[in-house]
């Protein structure tokens, strides 16, 4: 048989493999034909910081197996721990996994500005959308994405099943849309694809995007965003997504070509924190298999800023995941505190801290680094505006909201506020916490109810001007609001643990519970499981109650503290662990505030819109 012979030029890959012998009669292999130089590629990563710009400064970790106080987490921190990365790490992508803003004053007083200038002292080589980018609409999120667009970064932003209407402010009239897909880098001389994908439903029913944006099925559109790279020659596929660790591993399941998943939204701790006293959600990396059996490397970071990824992956000369590891850490600051013999915090010494230190270098589960100059100077910017912006008036009281705990107890907690002289002894009880639910239950789209602990609101208003001080004062705690999915029966429970808590347990009375869109008749002086009756719900489109039925389901918004069973909430804290929630990550400080400024004048209730209709004391006497 005479040889074949091609032109140099035009011989293809097939060809050289036919020629020298390799070529195959069965079916070809899948994957690209012409061998890929390995890759090795590093991808650090967070999520989820939700406008926690600064760190937490009394954070409580086990090391070296004791209590130990530390300074967790800022962005400054973050930032600083990026540059090293960048120093020392070949290969390296940076990226963002979503909900970026929403949570802080730093959102409330910016609108996303001080977190994009942050994130542009890291300069990420992709941010992918996350629910929360929504939460005040299309127009607000274009304002951030232009913020995270100024400078030398430009940060591409990325949702490949998110579609904006033309015309509206996700893309504008004769404009770019800065939402893209996908995006292409070239690391170590391969080209990577990075596809971003948003959570459809959640980002639909618990945020505010316009109705004329459309949010597409995750899947399909993750699928159809690697099919296109595929046909471009790039078959290094990450996918950057903002859904869920759960819905991650489900996932890349059902995908063909897909080698890597960083991800966000549940606020996923992944890896082995055992010795620093935490709790993990599965292992870091979390490896499964593609729809074609091939390996797939899956990571989060956990929340507000407090932790780094840093994911190794090794590819083989088809482009395929031969290995992953690595590890997410928690970033802390050099300064520790220990209790003394009295329980009181207090700082280590020079030798203790120096040893701890030290052997702080060998747990990979914490880094401690100092903060970049360059990102606290941009911080501290911010911070002076927000001290400033305290002092901001929000509102109007046109009568004193009065702060009582448990309807009929012995202290007047606002006795020093004209108006409120009585108000210990009162049916209604703490009008305060009665104004502070109904600001939950506008915050929310899909709640009928909200629910609030007596404990949780610290300060009456006096009548007069409210300042955002005022407000922070009043809800001065972390807090962000849960909806809660509860049958009329769990409800029912709820209320009766909250007072028992109390009553039974001899527990805080700030357990006590005040209700929006709920009212009830009251009688302590039952056993528990008697006290509550004449449960009626609040139409929010009527505003004619019914009765509540213990069969039917409700959506109740409340804080995260009682959801997760904290204050004697005993039956919320089991449909937590159920899962049964969704976490809007409102800030609840915010979501009041903007309830006062949207009304501008605020009053007690309608006697008839108190939670406290008829209430009798422990001691059998009926209060007006």
């Amino acid at each position: 048989m005479k040889p074949i012979r091609l032109p140099f030029a035009a011989l293809s890959t097939a060809a050289a493999l036919l020629l020298a012998g390799c070529a195959s009669t069965g079916t070809p292999e899948p994957g690209p034909l012409s061998p890929l130089s390995p890759l090795t590629l590093n991808i650090a990563h967070i999520n989820d910081h939700h406008s926690q710009l600064e760190p937490q400064a009394h954070a409580e970790l086990t090391l070296d197996g004791q209590p130990t106080r530390v300074s967790l987490g800022g962005f400054a921190r973050i930032s600083s721990v990026f540059k090293q990365l960048e120093a020392s790490t070949p290969n390296l992508l940076k990226l963002h996994a979503g909900d970026a803003i929403t949570g802080t004053l730093y959102y409330t007083f910016f609108r996303g500005a001080a977190d994009a200038r942050m994130m542009n002292t890291v300069c990420f080589d992709a941010f992918a959308l996350g629910n929360h980018e929504f939460d005040d609409g299309d127009a607000v999120l274009r304002g951030f994405l232009d913020e995270l667009g100024q400078g030398d970064c430009r940060t591409p932003v990325l949702a490949a099943n998110v579609q904006p209407a033309a015309g509206s402010p996700l893309a504008a009239s004769g404009g770019r849309s800065p939402i893209q897909p996908y995006t292409i880098k070239t690391v170590g001389g391969a080209r990577v694809g990075i596809v971003g994908i948003a959570i459809a439903d959640k980002t639909v029913n618990s945020s505010r995007p316009l109705a004329s944006t459309q949010f597409l099925d995750e899947v399909t559109s993750a699928q159809r965003a690697i099919d296109e790279l595929k046909r471009q020659g790039v078959h290094h596929i990450v996918l950057l997504t903002h859904q869920g660790y759960a819905r991650d591993q489900a996932m890349a399941r059902r995908l063909s070509g897909v080698d890597v998943v960083i991800g966000g939204d549940s606020h996923s701790l992944l890896g082995d924190f055992s010795a620093v006293g935490l709790k993990s959600a599965g292992a870091y990396p979390t490896v499964t298999q593609n729809r074609d059996g091939e390996t797939v490397c899956i990571g989060q970071a956990w929340e507000y800023a407090k932790a780094i990824g840093l994911m190794n992956v090794r590819f083989d000369d088809r482009g395929r995941v031969q290995a992953c590891g690595g590890q997410a850490s928690l970033v802390i600051g050099d300064s520790f505190a220990r209790k003394d013999a009295e329980g009181k915090w207090v700082p280590l010494g020079a030798t203790e801290q120096a040893a701890l230190q030290q052997s702080l270098q060998k747990q990979p589960a914490v880094r401690v680094t100092a903060e970049d100059p360059r990102a606290s100077q941009v911080l501290a910017g911010y911070s002076s505006r927000v001290n400033e912006q305290k002092t901001r008036q929000i509102g109007q009281a046109t009568e004193a909201l009065c702060l009582v705990r448990v309807p009929g107890e012995g202290t007047n907690r606002s006795a020093s506020v004209a108006g409120c002289e009585r108000a210990n002894t009162l049916a209604q009880g703490s009008d305060a916490a009665q104004a502070v639910a109904e600001g939950f239950l506008a915050a929310s789209k899909r709640a009928s109810i909200a629910l609030q602990n007596s404990g949780g609101v610290r300060i009456p208003i006096p009548s007069g001007t409210i300042s955002m001080n005022t407000a922070i004062s009043m809800l001065p705690f972390t807090n962000v609001l849960v909806e809660m999915d509860l049958s009329g029966a769990e409800l029912l429970a709820t209320l009766e643990d909250a007072v028992s808590n109390h009553l039974d347990q001899k527990s805080s009375d700030g357990s006590h519970p005040y209700a929006a869109g709920l009212r009830w008749n009251l009688d302590m002086s039952r056993p528990k499981g008697q006290r509550f009756s004449s449960l009626q719900v609040r139409d929010r489109a009527s505003g004619q109650y019914r009765p509540l039925e213990p069969a039917a389901r409700y959506i109740v918004v409340t804080n995260d503290f009682i959801a997760s069973g904290k204050d004697g909430y005993t039956t919320l804290g089991k449909v937590f662990q159920e899962g049964r929630y969704v976490n809007t990550y409102l800030l609840y400080t915010q979501s009041f505030a903007d309830y006062l400024t949207s009304r501008q004048q605020v009053k007690r209730p309608a006697r008839s819109d108190y939670s406290h209709q008829q209430v009798i004391t422990a001691s059998g006497q009926t209060l007006p």
